[in-house]
């Protein structure tokens, strides 16, 4: 990796390295270089945009690859010139479509996320607590990796029991570094009943110092998806429990389809998501077999004369 970068501008130096810190290793890091194939960085690719990784990191990503693969070729590690990556943005774009329908990655209730979190908890070192509560948060906020790790106490307004998310934590030249939102504008998000007592304990944790970060690793350091999926073995603990396709961006996926079922109203749920089209957010209703059911009663009690509608005044159930 020393010879790869040679030759990058500073600001793109420090997007590559990001890029080899926070995917390559933790993907691909294991695997001999002669014996990467094709199929392999597919599934790569597949693994980053079902995490969530936009698109302009994945190609970051690719060229950190495409230039440590020319590299080895050099360097005679390689019998074969590397071939030139292509058709990753289909494939990038065809892992975004299988993620239309956000809610067949939902967790099923709220018992199955004590589960997870109770396994995470005991599967990290020393039993470290913080990851299990960090997924719990998430997956009750719709909150990114990133975004959780934002959060620091002066953001939580325990009058109105509201989170103002405002900042993520993002790779930046020379490690991690807090942005604004991926929305931009700061998101009110409701903390539930069942949250508070853990965000209370969170907050007394760090004697309710302002600015002190809400959820940490076990050092105190920032958290990042890659580093909760290896201090939990995140992908032994999902699949023992039944859920493979589960990934960290799927707990964010959770909280918004478990909002959208409980019939928070659609303006409402887009705000707290913070998606700039309300098209993103529609993916997450779908109608419940109550609902469905409740409806073919409500027809019936219309046709029986039990109800009488007003014309053209919707009605709702």
């Amino acid at each position: 990796m020393d010879l790869a970068p040679a030759g990058l501008e500073p600001t793109t130096h420090g997007a590559y390295l990001a890029a080899w810190r926070q995917r390559l290793l933790p993907t691909l890091g294991t695997i001999p270089i002669d014996r990467l194939t094709p199929g392999t960085i597919d599934h790569a690719v597949h693994h980053w945009a079902a995490s969530g990784h936009r698109e302009s990191a994945i190609k970051n990503t690719l060229a950190v690859l495409a230039r440590i693969t020319r590299q080895a070729a050099r360097d005679g590690w390689l019998t074969q010139p590397p071939q030139t990556l292509k058709g990753w943005q289909r494939l990038y774009l065809d892992t975004e479509d299988a993620l239309t329908e956000p809610r067949g990655l939902a967790l099923p209730d709220f018992t199955a996320l004590h589960q997870l979190a109770n396994a995470l908890t005991a599967a990290a070192h020393h039993h470290y607590p913080g990851w299990g509560q960090a997924v719990i948060f998430a997956a009750c906020t719709g909150a990114r990796i990133g975004e959780m790790s934002g959060v620091l106490v002066r953001d939580i307004d325990r009058h109105h029991w509201i989170w103002n998310a405002r900042r993520q934590t993002t790779p930046a030249p020379g490690g991690l570094a807090d942005k604004s939102t991926k929305g931009k504008p700061a998101c009110p998000v409701p903390i539930i009943d069942p949250l508070r007592p853990l965000v209370t304990a969170r907050i007394a944790a760090v004697h309710g110092a302002p600015d002190a970060r809400l959820f940490t690793g076990p050092s105190g350091g920032r958290i990042t998806s890659a580093g909760l999926r290896r201090a939990t073995h995140w992908d032994d603990v999902t699949r023992h429990l039944g859920h493979e396709y589960l990934r960290r961006h799927d707990l964010r996926h959770t909280a918004l389809t478990w909002m959208a079922d409980a019939g928070v109203p659609l303006h409402v749920l887009q705000h707290i998501a913070g998606h700039h089209s309300i098209t993103t957010t529609h993916r997450y209703l779908h109608p419940s077999i109550r609902r469905v059911t409740t409806a073919g009663q409500t027809l019936t009690h219309y046709l029986n004369g039990d109800c009488h509608p007003v014309p053209g005044t919707p009605q709702r159930w």
